[in-house]
């Protein structure tokens, strides 16, 4: 009897240390279940996997429908920052900082990010409130500082400078809050730097901006490191401070934040080969070969050989063999019984690729007024390329097609395993290139409707 009580209470012990990750979905996602991940630089460690529960409930004489789940963390769970996952595709997430205790939290997952209420655990109650209270006063500060620009008036300086106060003032309250927990890392690298008081113009002001914006994320700190705050602001630091109108501009922005991001990384090898991996793949999926080609070359090549990646960089190669600035990959076919090849191609000035399918009802529509529009643009040849199951459809609409050069790609099990398709990295149809006469790709048009504004711009 003493034995089976003694085995109760280490059972019930084991059970009691476990601490408990609960969330509410209102209204539930589609989805039935979620994965738990551990936020390790810019990667995740998967911890375990859930089903979620959906039910009904009456409040106050309306039924709503919610989502449960709840996942478990043994005793000796490392804290840091933790991802739970209830998508299989697209975003679909919530982050959140887990020290040792248990997490519960309500969310739309519509808009996580937005929506999500943490019910308990005081490290993410904190930090919550934090973030809601500096983005309050910061906006003020922001609207302030724009009122002044359009008019210098003096009660609108001293507004700004109430509201600096205001935003100090929350910076100091919530680091002492968090004095001791593993929020107050996010906290003390999220407090915003503003000009003591508020400037005359908007370069002056945007300058700032930039110029402070990594002031206070220390990059040498594992607590930043294992999350997605420093990726997060990265992001925000290359993608959306640094833009411009024109894309020769565009590139000289994206190395010049790129290079400031990588001093601040400064001599943490560790670091940068994630920085770097993140912004190759982020370059690499919206096919920019050129600030690809320069990470790899000024940035991820220079990495210890031992932290070198080279399957990574040849699949992110691979992807670009298609793409802006590079030769467009060579494939053959015959025409009029005779062997022809992009490559030897010499009837155009320009000349553009459109691949297509007979199953695609977009091409349908696009092709025939593709057609007639290339009809005023007869310096350029058009290859279309048909990615097709079966042969008899694509010979009868190739009829309507004269004067193109009209290539057909299959594979005896799925066409979208043939291999020019495979070397393009198509996910969809129509797609478009356009290429000079040495079959340079200087363009790749999301649509036919900028197709029209490429050639009209050029013409």
């Amino acid at each position: 009897m003493k034995k089976i009580l003694v085995l109760f209470v280490f059972i019930t012990s084991i059970v009691n240390a476990q601490y408990s990750i609960k969330g509410t979905m209102t209204p539930p996602d589609k989805e039935d279940w979620v994965i738990l991940y551990k936020l390790e630089g810019a990667k995740q460690k998967f911890i375990s996997n859930s089903t979620i529960k959906k039910e009904t409930l009456d409040i106050g004489g309306q039924q709503q429908e919610i989502a449960r789940f709840e996942l478990k963390l043994p005793e000796n769970a490392k804290p840091g920052a933790y991802r739970v996952t209830y998508r299989n595709q697209g975003a679909g997430f919530v982050d959140f900082l887990f020290n040792k205790e248990s997490v519960e939290f309500v969310f739309n997952p519509q808009y996580p990010d937005q929506s999500i209420v943490f019910t308990k655990s005081l490290e993410n109650k904190v930090y919550r409130d934090y973030l809601e209270a500096l983005n309050l006063s910061q906006r003020k500060i922001d609207s302030l500082q724009i009122s002044y620009i359009k008019i210098r008036s003096k009660n609108t300086r001293k507004e700004y400078k109430r509201a600096l106060n205001a935003t100090e003032y929350v910076q100091e309250y919530y680091e002492s809050k968090s004095k001791g927990m593993l929020a107050n890392n996010f906290i003390k690298a999220s407090k915003t730097e503003n000009p003591s008081s508020a400037l005359d113009n908007t370069d002056d002001y945007l300058n700032s901006v930039v110029g402070n914006f990594f002031e206070h994320v220390d990059f040498k700190n594992n607590a930043l490191y294992n999350s997605s705050f420093i990726i997060d602001k990265i992001t925000d630091y290359v993608f959306l401070l640094n833009t411009a109108e024109t894309q020769g501009l565009q590139q000289k922005l994206y190395k010049k934040s790129i290079a400031k991001v990588m001093e601040k990384v400064g001599s943490n090898k560790k670091l940068k080969k994630s920085v770097s991996e993140f912004l190759i793949e982020r370059f690499a999926a919206a096919r920019n070969s050129g600030i690809v080609d320069w990470l790899i070359s000024d940035h991820y090549n220079k990495l210890p050989a031992d932290l070198l990646d080279t399957k990574f960089k040849e699949e992110k190669i691979a992807l670009l063999l298609a793409s802006v600035g590079r030769t467009a990959p060579d494939f053959g076919w015959k025409e009029d019984g005779k062997d022809v090849k992009l490559s030897t191609l010499t009837d155009g000035e320009k000349y553009l690729l459109i691949f297509w399918s007979t199953g695609c009802s977009h091409c349908l529509e696009e092709i025939p007024q593709l057609y007639t529009f290339m009809k005023d643009h007869s310096e350029t040849s058009v290859i279309a390329f048909g990615i097709e199951q079966e042969e008899f459809e694509w010979n009868e609409y190739i009829k309507k097609l004269y004067g193109w050069h009209n290539v057909m790609g299959t594979h005896p099990e799925s066409k979208w395993e043939n291999e020019t398709v495979q070397t393009y990295q198509l996910t969809g149809t129509p797609s478009y290139f356009i290429m000079d006469k040495n079959k340079k790709i200087i363009a790749m048009p999301n649509s036919f409707k900028d197709v029209k504004d490429y050639f009209s711009a050029t013409k």
